[in-house]
């Protein structure tokens, strides 16, 4: 089969392989029909994320249909499905808890001892993340085998085209759990750091929480003007004092809670960011952290921070004193996609949320690479790259979204259906 390899800092490849095979009764097989490059693949590419072996097969937000099962799958042949991006068996104590991310058992016991080391417990299985997180064969490719796929895959219903329902595989539900962990109460002001994928769906899950004001914050103008049409007002951290306008824009209380979606690249001017880059660059692995920092410093006393903004080692000058001092309450963690499928599912159906504004550009499996170039270099304009195998090669510059790219209004009642393209037959 064909499938997206990593070969080394910003070296992607998209290569033949070996077609993947039940090794486990509970497995599936599925056919990748659609699947995403998501802002933290951009941390592999970047070469920041340790234990990546060249060859390694990427993505970890992937859709399809079951074209095998093992014995004791309760998938069958011919559904399509969403498959989250953390690995979990749905026995052990965290996943019996609805904590499908801290999964005891879906990483291999002998890849364990690399995250164990650095955060004190191994972390779960992910797809196509590095052999910390359990060196799985990830869905940017046509097949991916899919472990304890009788407790991960929601089935979608064929109404429902792949673009509706894909990011229920991880950004959604990243986003809605963002501003779950925010506690955002009907008179609420929330400032989100970030208008990537994470950040205008967290934007957008706040709004549908009842959230009285949603403020983003970033640099790209389309990223920005996104979240204004999605109902939040905007600031661009380049050209404005971000914490004064907040105190502004709160009438000098402070925003109620804040939500970092950007994570350990961020951006920005300030010396002790300008540091973090350097360090990041030679390999010392400082996370750059401004973003966090900053919306620490912005929260008014008491508030609450959320931070799904993906970290992977430590950071320098980290405020721990404000984090005190204010009262604040932090929570964070990778996201327990499972839990959230079924209802964000209905609010798909039922048109609460869009997701297919998002959608930049949809391109070719073969074109993978330059997707990867393109979102990392230019991420006003590509907001969301959705790869498609089997999709003819593009003879153009680039392949844009079918249809529009605008978000609809939170009240919409009816979404856009933008792809309909047959689904060959299966080759098992």
């Amino acid at each position: 089969m064909r499938a997206l390899t990593w070969q080394g800092t910003q070296d992607v490849r998209v290569e033949t392989v070996d077609d993947p095979e039940i090794v486990n009764p509970r497995d599936a097989i599925i056919r990748v029909t659609s699947t995403a490059i998501c802002g933290s693949d951009l941390h592999l590419y970047d070469g920041v994320i340790p234990a990546m072996t060249p060859g390694d097969i990427l993505g970890h937000e992937f859709m399809g249909e079951v074209v095998e099962t093992g014995s004791a799958s309760t998938l069958q042949k011919g559904q399509r499905v969403v498959v989250p991006f953390p690995i979990s068996c749905g026995s052990c104590f965290h996943c019996r808890i609805t904590q499908y991310s801290a999964c005891e058992n879906s990483n291999p016991v002998e890849k364990q001892d690399m995250s164990e080391k650095l955060y004190g417990y191994p972390m779960a299985g992910i797809f196509g993340y590095s052999h910390m997180t359990g060196g799985y064969s990830g869905g940017q490719a046509e097949y991916v085998r899919v472990p304890f796929s009788d407790v991960g895959p929601i089935v979608v219903p064929d109404h429902l085209e792949d673009d509706q329902v894909l990011f229920l595989s991880d950004i959604l539900p990243t986003g809605w759990m963002a501003a779950e962990n925010a506690e955002i109460g009907p008179d609420d002001t929330v400032a989100v750091w970030g208008c990537g994928p994470v950040g205008l769906f967290a934007i957008q899950s706040a709004l549908v929480m009842g959230a009285a004001e949603v403020i983003a914050i970033d640099h790209y103008p389309h990223r920005l003007e996104l979240a204004k049409k999605l109902g939040a007002k905007t600031i661009n951290f380049r050209t404005t004092d971000v914490r004064e306008a907040l105190m502004e824009m709160s009438g000098g209380i402070g925003v109620d809670a804040v939500i970092d979606a950007v994570g350990m690249e961020a951006h920005g001017f300030a010396i002790d960011n300008i540091l973090d880059v350097a360090k990041q660059k030679v390999g010392i692995g400082a996370d750059r952290a401004s973003a966090l920092k900053q919306a620490i410093l912005a929260v008014r006393p008491g508030g609450r921070v959320s931070m799904p903004g993906v970290y992977g080692g430590m950071t320098d000058k980290f405020p721990l004193g404000a984090l005190m001092e204010k009262g604040l309450q932090l929570r964070t963690g990778q996201t327990h996609v499972h839990r959230y499928l079924a209802d964000l599912l209905a609010k798909i159906e039922d048109g609460t949320i869009d997701t297919t504004f998002l959608i930049s550009h949809r391109l070719p499996l073969e074109e993978a690479p330059r997707g990867y170039k393109n979102f990392k270099e230019e991420q006003d304009s590509w907001t969301k790259v959705v790869l498609k195998p089997g999709m003819a090669a593009s003879s153009g510059s680039g392949s844009k979204a079918i249809g529009g790219s605008e978000p609809r209004s939170i009240a919409a009642s009816t979404l856009s259906l933008v792809q309909n393209s047959a689904r060959p037959a299966p080759r098992w």
